[in-house]
C-alpha cells in the first residue's frame, strides 16, 4: 500500500513537471523565468498586413494628422506597419490609395544627425523640426511636389515624416511639426 502511494505521488509529480514544461517551455525553465506573455493583439484599422508598432505611431499621433491635414475617420482607410515605419492611408477622390498616405519612419540609431544630410533637398528649421524646403535639382523637384518631408532628431532615434501632398499640402505638413515627438 505504501509503495502504491509513492508511485501515485511520483506519477502526479511527473504530470505536474510535464505540464509545467508545456506551459513554460524549456528555454524559460532553463532561465528560471516564466515565459513572456504573448503580445496583446493590436486593434487597428488595418490597411496592410500589420498594424503599426505603437512606439513608432507615438511619434506622430493619428489625431495630429486629422487636425493638421483636414482628414477624418471618414477618409482614413487604415494603417500599414512594418519595422520602424507606420503608414496612414487616406481616401482621396480620383487617387490611388497606395499614393495617399502620411508615413512615419522612426529608426533607433547610435549616431543621430542633428540636421538632415540630403543630396536632393534643402531644409528649413521650423521649431525643433526640419522641413524640406527646396529641391536641389530639377530632377528632384517632382518628388518634392508629390510629398512633403519633415525630419526631427531625437536621443537614440530620428523621426522622418513623408506626407503625400494629395493628403497634406506643404502648408498643412508644416502644422504636423509641433506634434512630432
Amino acid at each position: 500500500m505504501a509503495q502504491r502511494k509513492v508511485l501515485i505521488g511520483l506519477a502526479v509529480a511527473a504530470g505536474v513537471g510535464v505540464l509545467s514544461g508545456v506551459a513554460h517551455g524549456p528555454a524559460a525553465r532553463a532561465q528560471g523565468k516564466p515565459p513572456a506573455a504573448p503580445a496583446a493583439p493590436t486593434n487597428c484599422k488595418l490597411y496592410g498586413k500589420n498594424c503599426c508598432d505603437p512606439a513608432v505611431a507615438a511619434h506622430l499621433p493619428l489625431a495630429a494628422i486629422f487636425k493638421a491635414c483636414g482628414e477624418s475617420d471618414a477618409t482614413f482607410l487604415g494603417e500599414a506597419g512594418s519595422k520602424d515605419t507606420c503608414k496612414y492611408h487616406f481616401k482621396v477622390e480620383g487617387q490611388k490609395s497606395d499614393d495617399t498616405y502620411v508615413q512615419v519612419y522612426a529608426p533607433q540609431q547610435k549616431q543621430v544627425l542633428e540636421a538632415p544630410n540630403d543630396p536632393f533637398f534643402s531644409y528649413k528649421k521650423v521649431g525643433k523640426v526640419y522641413v524640406a524646403d527646396k529641391a536641389k535639382s530639377p530632377k528632384s523637384a517632382p518628388m518634392l511636389a508629390a510629398q512633403s518631408g519633415l525630419y526631427m532628431p531625437g536621443k537614440g532615434y530620428s523621426v522622418t515624416i513623408n506626407a503625400s501632398t494629395k493628403v497634406c499640402t506643404p502648408a498643412q505638413a508644416k502644422k504636423l511639426a509641433p506634434a512630432m515627438k
